[in-house]
């Protein structure tokens, strides 16, 4: 049997067992992680698996189950399971789910892909951050840590509709970062960014990082911060990297705009959101230079893919035009509940996971400056970059953010290192303070964006640059 074999089998058991819609997903998962510390490799992580997951819709109820069997009797017995699970959901008083239409059939996707990154000889792997890690302890670093990570991800999707969907998704990425020992004090500095940058891409992307080069210099900052002046404390001009714009838009926007958060279906540890449909299009989010788009056409960016884990294709659309809030990230079912005539952004992390909201690539539309104009056009203000930790409410309104590091600005140019830099905000009054915007896009990778229960981890990309914000609080009140 072929894995579109397999995958039909469980949707006709599932239709057989009464439900009135069904789909399946086989996954074939592999996985590669290595991480050094002090020039020495630490541990090294190769994991593979593979199963199948069943979706049933009996009235208003979802039932899912899955297994790591693809034989034709397991995945038969996963179809009728599902269907017993959505009877037993149904029986709650309710309106029968409907799905915001999709156009079915056969359709096929790869990442793009040039070096197969599981294919590269560990030991070149292992010299990579070896070398790194080395080259930072040689320059200061106490603590000089260094990681990659790789999945390989294909999946067959058959729905009831007459979806037929194969998908080869290869992700991977790394990151180095130097911790620095002083009295009472400890500092870090990362490269690229905290935990790392990640792609729907081969091997190069690792390369292109170039980890060895950036190595002396990011152990040389974190022992430099150990004897920086404290980040003040009060209101000011706040400059953001472009890495920690992305952490940004993750937390106060990306989930802000999850549909199931939004109805309030999503409301476990993870919270809800301050969003009320009813504001959709007229709501003012930002300032006029807030274009945020829901986009997993971009090449190489992480939450990229061809079809979502409902077959939906995938499509760009604006979440914030001009700053007006004008689109959601949604699923069929919840799309219908909304009244929305669009889906695309339901994902599962493995066969064995029911497909929920999520991110894709949720990112800014470049800006009309650069970082240095951004500097040159500011008087008195801070400019910080790479997170260092993050908090916000479960609504997704009220934040507190701190970064690795941070500069004086004065009369235009970038001045002393601050350490330990913090910065607090309520989501719109932010980002309407947004007043200038850098054309210097990145796609960052988020590899570890948690929801649900039971958890799911979900790949997202974060389109973003650097950008200027008026009157925010930074420091902590002594």
């Amino acid at each position: 049997m072929t894995h579109f074999d397999v995958a039909t089998a469980a949707v006709q058991a599932a239709l057989d067992a009464g439900a009135r819609y069904a789909d399946a997903r086989v996954m074939h998962r592999r996985y590669e992680a290595m991480s050094a510390r002090n020039g020495e490799i630490e541990d090294l992580s190769q994991n593979e698996d593979a199963g199948i997951g069943v979706r049933a819709l009996v009235g208003s109820g979802w039932g899912f189950y899955a297994v790591p069997d693809l034989s034709d009797a397991a995945a038969r017995a996963a179809g009728g399971r599902a269907a017993k699970t959505a009877a037993a959901s149904a029986r709650v008083p309710g309106p029968a789910a409907d799905l915001a239409p999709v156009g079915a059939g056969a359709g096929s996707w790869a990442s793009a892909c040039e070096i197969d990154p599981l294919a590269v000889p560990l030991s070149d792997k292992g010299d990579l951050l070896v070398y790194a890690t080395k080259t930072m302890r040689e320059h200061g670093a106490d603590v000089a840590e260094g990681l990659y990570q790789i999945w390989d991800t294909e999946k067959w999707f058959v729905s009831s509709e007459g979806h037929r969907i194969d998908q080869h998704i290869r992700e991977c990425g790394a990151g180095i970062s130097s911790t620095a020992i002083g009295d009472g004090e400890v500092q870090r500095r990362s490269y690229p960014a905290y935990r790392g940058q990640y792609g729907t891409s081969g091997w190069e992307l690792v390369r292109a990082l170039d980890l060895g080069a950036h190595a002396a210099r990011t152990a040389e900052e974190a022992r430099a911060l150990l004897s920086a002046p404290l980040c003040p404390e009060g209101e000011t001009t706040l400059i953001l990297g472009g890495e920690q714009m992305a952490l940004q838009i993750h937390e106060s926007v990306g989930h802000a705009i999850e549909l199931d958060r939004i109805l309030g279906w999503e409301a476990a540890f993870a919270g809800t959101s301050w969003l009320d449909l009813d504001q959709l299009g007229s709501l003012h989010y930002g300032s006029e230079l807030m274009n945020i788009t829901i986009d997993p056409t971009i090449p190489g960016a992480l939450g990229s893919f061809g079809f979502d884990d409902e077959g939906t294709p995938a499509a760009r659309r604006d979440a914030v035009r001009e700053g007006r809030w004008v689109g959601v990230l949604a699923g069929r079912d919840s799309a219908a509940v909304a009244g929305l005539d669009y889906a695309g952004s339901v994902r599962a992390d493995g066969w064995a996971r029911l497909p929920m909201v999520r991110m894709t690539n949720v990112g800014l539309e470049p800006g009309p400056h650069t970082l240095e104009e951004i500097i040159a056009a500011t008087d008195d203000g801070i400019l910080m970059e790479t997170n260092r930790s993050w908090s916000i409410d479960d609504k997704r309104l009220n934040f507190q953010f701190g970064t690795e590091v941070a500069y004086e600005v004065k009369n235009g140019r970038q001045g002393r290192l601050l350490r330990n830099p913090t910065y607090t905000g309520i989501g719109p009054v932010f980002w309407r303070s947004m007043d200038m915007l850098s054309s210097e896009i990145v796609p960052w990778g988020t590899p570890n964006c948690g929801k649900g229960q039971p958890g799911q981890i979900g790949h997202t990309g974060h389109p973003a640059a650097p950008a200027r914000f008026q009157n925010v609080r930074v420091g902590v009140k002594g």
